[in-house]
C-alpha cells in the first residue's frame, strides 16, 4: 500500500506550493550515492518536493547534485551559505551551484546567523547579504531567507526582518522549547510577523530528545532524537498544527522514514498533556544550554 502524500502549503510569498515537511540535506552529509539515490525514492513515494541544504552539510550538495538532471522541476530547491563576507559568498554561491549541477537555486539563505558579531559582518558593508542579493538580480538565486540555532535565534530573526524583507526564516522549535516562556513569546512574535509579511517560516529539531550522553551514537544526528514512532508521531504532529509553518526532517537517514510517516498521517496537535506526557517519559532537555 502506497503511503499518503503529505499536504501542501504555500512556501511563504514565493508562489511555492511545498510539502509541510521539507526534506533536510544534513541527512546525506556522509551518505553514498546509492544511499542517497534510496532516499530519493522514499521522498517521491510521499510526494516530498522541497529540498534544504547547505554548503556545510559535507557532501550533501554532492549527492543531491545527480537528482537534478532528472528532478529538478520537481522540488524547489534550497542551499545555505555560512561565509560572512560578499566576495567568499560570491565563490561560496557559485561552488554549490556546481555542486548541486543547476544553474540556479530556488531560496539562498544565509546560514547560522544567531551571534551578533555574525549578524553584524554579514548584514554589512560588505558582508555575505550583498553576495545573496547580487545572485538574485543575476538569477542565481530566486529568494533569500536566514537560518540560526539557539535560544537568540528568534529574537535575532526579528532583527533580521527589521534590516531586510527575507523570503523565509529558519529556526528551532519544539514542545520542550516552548515551554521557555522567553522563546515562546519571541517565536510566537517572529511567527506573526512573518504571516503578515508572507515570510515563510521553518522549523529545526522538532524530534531532538536533548545533547548525546556518553557512550555511543546511535544515529547521525549531532543531538539525541526521538526513535520510537509514537513519539516522533506526537512531536511532528504538534509542529505541523501550526498554521502555514514548515518542518524541515531529520539529519538522519533510518529516522527519515519514521518523520515522513508521521507527516503523512497528520490530522490535528497533540494536546499539551500528550506532549509533556512524552517530554518526561523521555527526560527531553535543552540542546542549547540553558536559555539566556
Amino acid at each position: 500500500m502506497l503511503p499518503a502524500m503529505i499536504e501542501r502549503r504555500a512556501f511563504g510569498r514565493t508562489g511555492h506550493l511545498s510539502t509541510a515537511t521539507v526534506f533536510g540535506g544534513a541527512a546525506l552529509a556522509r551518505a553514498s550515492q546509492a544511499d542517497a539515490d534510496r532516499t530519493l525514492d522514499v521522498l517521491l513515494q510521499y510526494g516530498v518536493n522541497h529540498i534544504d541544504t547547505a554548503a556545510r552539510y559535507g557532501d550533501s550538495e554532492l549527492r543531491i547534485g545527480p537528482w537534478m538532471a532528472r528532478h529538478r522541476k520537481d522540488f524547489f530547491l534550497a542551499t545555505k551559505t555560512g561565509i560572512r563576507t560578499a566576495r567568499e559568498a560570491r565563490e561560496e554561491i557559485q561552488r554549490s551551484l556546481d555542486r548541486l549541477r543547476v544553474d540556479h537555486v530556488d531560496l539562498i539563505q544565509l546560514h547560522s546567523l544567531a551571534h551578533p558579531d555574525d549578524w553584524d559582518q554579514a548584514m554589512g558593508l560588505g558582508g555575505a547579504l550583498e553576495a545573496l542579493i547580487e545572485a538574485r538580480a543575476q538569477g542565481l538565486a530566486r529568494f533569500i531567507g536566514v537560518t540560526g540555532h539557539g535560544w537568540t535565534i528568534a529574537a535575532m530573526h526579528r532583527r533580521g526582518l527589521a534590516r531586510f524583507d527575507f523570503d523565509s526564516v529558519l529556526l528551532p522549535y519544539n514542545f520542550f522549547m516552548a515551554q521557555q516562556e522567553r522563546y515562546r513569546k519571541d517565536f510566537e512574535e517572529v511567527l506573526a510577523l512573518c504571516r503578515e509579511r508572507q515570510v515563510a517560516v521553518q522549523v529545526i529539531k522538532s524530534i531532538a530528545r536533548g545533547p548525546w550522553a556518553t557512550g555511543v551514537r546511535t544515529h547521525t544526528t549531532w543531538y539525541q532524537p526521538l526513535e520510537e514512532q509514537v513519539d516522533i508521531d506526537r512531536a511532528v504532529h504538534w509542529v505541523l498544527g501550526l498554521p502555514g509553518v514548515f518542518l524541515n526532517t531529520v539529519g538522519d537517514l533510518t529516522l527519515l522514514p519514521k518523520v515522513l510517516d508521521a507527516a503523512s498521517r497528520f490530522e490535528g496537535r497533540p494536546s499539551d498533556g500528550e506532549m509533556a506526557a512524552m517530554l518526561d517519559s523521555n527526560r527531553m532537555t535543552s540542546l542549547f544550554g540553558l536559555p539566556t
